[in-house]
């Protein structure tokens, strides 16, 4: 596949972990063109775009939009042509695809579980009515309905800022490991929850690489360094939230873990080297994989909750039933009605 390109310009946010994942992609690509001998891979080159969501630091995200905040400038860049792929957390992605844009590739899943910022080791040794800043209404909701006397604060911005804050002004806080993990932030009061006690964001530790649908060119770039499992991950948690209707203003979860064995293939199969971009039927279509899914919905206050995991081989199959087994056998649609009053 010939290419004229000088470079392949990476679209990312201004924040360090997101430059941080704009190179792991970058060093990934570069890797692999290394290792392969791909002459015709250009060099990686990024390009850093303000969001609103980073402008607007101070201000909560459901009074500036909530979801696509950190991504809509991002995603315009490629768009419009100005970069070729954006780099995401998959977790800040809305979970419907903007038009003319597609998932080009996932890469390995960092530990997906939250964090707690605290001189104690668990929520359960932080004192009565302790003090916990977050933004997030799912780490919130899940942290009262576990430590109803809790309360909490506003917290935002990048990931030093927020650990700053909470030293000085709460008893505790809440971030994501796979921040502290792809910065390399060695503090001892950082201490991992356990995914039983509270789920993840859909998405959360996975870095998306987007690019225009109609690009074959980078799509096939992309195709070389996709991580097929986290992949699988992605689409059932996506499947999941998407058939909720929600996004980071309703308190609801996912995590989807998939264990992938070698594929086999019909005895006519024939190995071709004509392109070929994965699609959600593709990966829908696998074999020998199975995911298991946990989700939850809970009220806003975190006085109601709702768990449940499914097992299965299609993972947006698998999302899409689990969201309507807690929506409609397990109460969730009054739930969401209630939180949607309050939005």
């Amino acid at each position: 596949m010939p290419t004229t390109r000088t470079s392949l310009k990476i679209a990312t946010r201004r924040s360090p972990l997101a430059i941080a994942q704009a190179n792991e992609v970058a060093g990934t690509l570069a890797e692999l063109a290394e290792l392969e001998g791909l002459d015709r891979l250009p060099p990686c080159e990024l390009f850093p775009v303000s969001t609103v969501g980073d402008d607007l630091e101070d201000v909560p995200l459901n009074k500036i939009g909530g979801e696509g905040v950190f991504v809509k400038e991002v995603q315009a860049a490629v768009l419009s042509g100005k970069a070729d792929i954006a780099v995401h957390s998959a977790k800040d992605l809305p979970s419907v695809e903007v038009a003319g844009l597609i998932i080009g590739c996932v890469l390995e899943r960092a530990d997906p579980r939250d964090a707690l910022v605290s001189e104690v080791d668990s929520i359960f040794d932080l004192p009565a009515g302790a003090l916990v800043a977050t933004g997030s209404v799912r780490r919130r909701s899940q942290l009262s309905w576990i430590r109803p006397d809790l309360n909490f604060c506003q917290i935002r911005g990048n990931i030093h800022t927020r650990l700053s804050k909470i030293k000085s002004s709460a008893n505790a806080g809440i971030v994501a490991m796979a921040a502290i993990e792809r910065l390399e932030i060695d503090e001892s009061n950082i201490h991992p929850i356990h995914t039983s006690m509270m789920l993840p964001q859909a998405g959360q530790g996975i870095i998306a690489v987007e690019c225009r649908s109609d690009d074959h060119e980078t799509r096939e770039y992309l195709t070389l360094i996709d991580d097929m499992t986290s992949h699988l991950e992605l689409l059932a948690e996506r499947a999941f939230l998407r058939t909720l209707s929600g996004g980071c203003n309703l308190p609801a979860g996912a995590l989807a873990t998939a264990s992938l064995s070698k594929p086999t293939f019909p005895s006519n199969h024939k190995e071709t080297n004509q392109p070929h971009h994965k699609t959600n039927d593709a990966y829908n279509d696998h074999n020998g994989t199975i995911i298991e899914i946990t989700g939850m919905i809970a009220s806003r206050n975190g006085k109601a909750l709702i768990r449940q995991n499914l097992i299965g081989m299609n993972p947006e199959e698998l999302g899409v039933t689990l969201a309507q087994d807690l929506l409609v056998r397990q109460g969730g649609e009054s739930l969401m009605n209630l939180n949607r009053e309050y939005l």
